[in-house]
């Protein structure tokens, strides 16, 4: 029995328009709260820990970085513990070599601002190779 004989029915209808808004303002606190940021850095080749002695090759700088902060390029001690004076030395030693890597050895107890300060003068020098010495552990 339909006791509403006049009424037409009406078709129920979604209304998108809030949905819009919504997703609108979730769009907008997105592009607030996002941080764009860039960050600088350098780029190095992590050391493997292989257990075959690799030879020493003609276009390797070895830098020796003391736990007293000492820096050493190629056994031979660098003037000064600032950055300029770490450039010149690898300067020195990589002219002739073709596409040189730079081969930090760090004692375990060194400062981590001085390797950074090795790292920061070989990118400065020109040097992308950089690799770490490591150690193999006795079992």
């Amino acid at each position: 029995m339909n006791f509403q004989r006049g009424r037409m029915r009406e078709d129920p209808e979604i209304n998108l328009i809030p949905m819009i808004d919504v997703l609108l303002v979730i769009l907008i606190f997105l592009m607030i709260t996002t941080t764009y940021s860039k960050f600088a850095g350098l780029e190095i080749n992590l050391p493997t820990a292989d257990t075959q002695a690799a030879a020493e090759q003609s276009n390797e700088v070895n830098v020796v970085v003391t736990a007293g902060g000492e820096v050493l390029v190629n056994r031979s001690p660098v003037g000064g513990r600032d950055v300029a004076a770490i450039v010149a030395a690898l300067k020195r030693a990589s002219t002739g070599a073709k596409d040189p890597v730079v081969i930090i050895n760090a004692d375990a107890k060194a400062t981590h601002q001085s390797v950074v300060d090795v790292m920061q003068a070989a990118q400065q020098a020109g040097l992308s190779h950089i690799s770490f010495a490591t150690q193999q552990t006795q079992r």
